[in-house]
């Protein structure tokens, strides 16, 4: 069973636009240190990223599969495709942090990353609008 936030709207929506915010700007802390070519504070504030994705989206995202989908299928099974499309994104969420991470661990801090970093939010964005429509109304 979903926790109360994730079952409304408003709440579940507010979940991911604090999220997604707070991405943003270590994202484009994250560019703007590369651009100055402060190589350490970079590399941690790179880390310090990629650890908000893995325990503020990625754990959301476990808990959806967990529950909340879960329950959206079962009171309304015409929204399958939806709900296995959602779970598609979360696949490419974890795809991305795993090529970060392979990426930090073998080059540091490098465009690269920030452009995975950049296409999380994308991917975020688009997944967490359709999300939003197959939640039920509150």
């Amino acid at each position: 069973m979903s926790g109360p936030a994730l079952r409304h709207k408003s709440s579940h929506a507010s979940i991911h636009e604090a999220a997604l915010n707070e991405a943003r700007e270590l994202t484009e802390l994250l560019d703007e240190l590369l651009r100055k070519e402060e190589l350490d504070k970079a590399l941690e504030t790179a880390y310090v990223t990629l650890e908000h994705w893995e325990t503020r989206t990625l754990k959301h995202a476990e808990s959806e599969e967990e529950g909340l989908y879960k329950e959206i299928a079962n009171a309304s099974p015409e929204l399958q495709d939806e709900i296995t499309a959602l779970i598609r994104d979360h696949a490419l969420l974890r795809e991305l942090v795993a090529q970060i991470k392979e990426l930090l661990a073998n080059e540091g801090a490098c465009k690269e990353v920030v452009q995975r970093f950049y296409a999380l939010i994308i991917v975020d964005e688009l997944h967490n609008h359709l999300e939003e429509t197959v939640l039920p109304e509150e």
